[in-house]
């Protein structure tokens, strides 16, 4: 097929065009340099360009997002990937109908639908978003308008918290741990009270993406790895795999106006769910089917690359 990935220079987009070149489909994608699949240039919130750079496209993925990964984001930040998700979302939707595309997906995220009180959920929950997750359900719902009023097909992955060796997020705790300057934020007043996490390898993301791509299926679907799990546990392994300190706990309160309360929100908050819906569509499992799995390949990678650095028989850790 011929497929369009708006976010291909991301740390998804760039997994997803090589997964999707890999299974022989002619990928364009979306980018502001000059690298994946076949680049054409162009900007989501820029819609002429993107009407020239999808041409002749059967699928369009919608990938690009801006999360911000400093440590204390801005209102302005936030505000800029409301626009990639929302205004992006509302663009392709109009460039489906343009160039007469059969398949629009978009990328959203689960913790949307994060329950109250912490418990499980699943895709028939209602949604329950905060500043920070509207713009991802308003997406979802441009796109469905979209596919209702034109006639395109459209698929919904809300992904697990995203993880993979040069995520931003993921790399300031890896330092972080080594330094002994990453703690454990926990919930409530003395922060004892642990987060549930329902995460995802982004390798897995892009194969769960590249398979809803080959199919007709539509819907919504949860795509996650099979095992929710906390916070402290995912530190403390990570932790143990870089002998690194025993990270400390500290309550989420109380870092707040040091990374902003958007960042404590989501590491204090439970939000488990389950892919049971999306491996029962699709011909689906994850590489990395829990967090010990993909950590144990995060350490593998760092060390490849050389971010993690053997000296005096312990790591250290060296930005490249």
């Amino acid at each position: 097929m011929n497929l369009f990935v708006a976010g291909a220079t991301g740390v998804l987009g760039r997994r997803l065009v090589s997964e999707l070149t890999e299974r022989n489909h002619h990928v364009v994608g979306l980018t502001r340099d000059a690298r994946g699949g076949e680049p054409r240039r162009g900007d989501i919130l820029d819609y002429e360009s993107l009407v020239d750079a999808a041409e002749g496209c059967e699928v369009l993925i919608h990938a690009a997002t801006a999360i911000p990964t400093g440590t204390k984001p801005t209102g302005e930040e936030w505000a800029l990937n409301d626009r990639v998700r929302v205004e992006g979302a509302r663009d392709l939707v109009s460039v489906a109908d343009e160039i007469g595309a059969d398949r629009l997906l978009q990328q959203s995220i689960t913790w949307l639908a994060r329950r109250p009180d912490g418990s499980p959920f699943n895709e028939d929950a209602p949604p329950n978003p905060n500043r920070v997750t509207r713009s991802a359900l308003d997406a979802e719902r441009i796109v469905r308008r979209g596919g209702g009023k034109y006639g395109f097909e459209v698929g919904i992955l809300r992904c697990g918290w995203f993880y993979a060796p040069e995520s931003a997020h993921i790399r300031q705790m890896g330092s972080g741990l080594l330094d002994g300057r990453y703690p454990i934020l926990g919930g409530g007043l003395l922060g004892r009270r642990d987060a549930t996490l329902s995460i995802l390898h982004v390798e897995d993301a892009a194969r769960a993406f590249a398979t809803a791509t080959e199919s007709d299926a539509t819907g919504l679907w949860h795509v996650t790895d099979d095992e929710p799990v906390t916070l402290a546990t995912i530190l403390r392994t990570l932790a143990d795999r870089l002998d690194a300190p025993e990270p400390r706990r500290i309550p989420g309160w109380l870092v707040r106006p040091i990374v902003g309360k958007t960042s404590v929100r989501l590491l204090t908050n439970s939000a488990p769910t389950s892919n049971a819906r999306f491996r029962k569509t699709f011909d689906w499992e994850p590489a990395y089917p829990t967090y010990r799995e993909g950590l144990d390949s995060l350490v593998e990678a760092w060390r490849d690359e050389g971010t993690l650095a053997v000296v005096g028989g312990e790591y250290e850790w060296r930005e490249n």
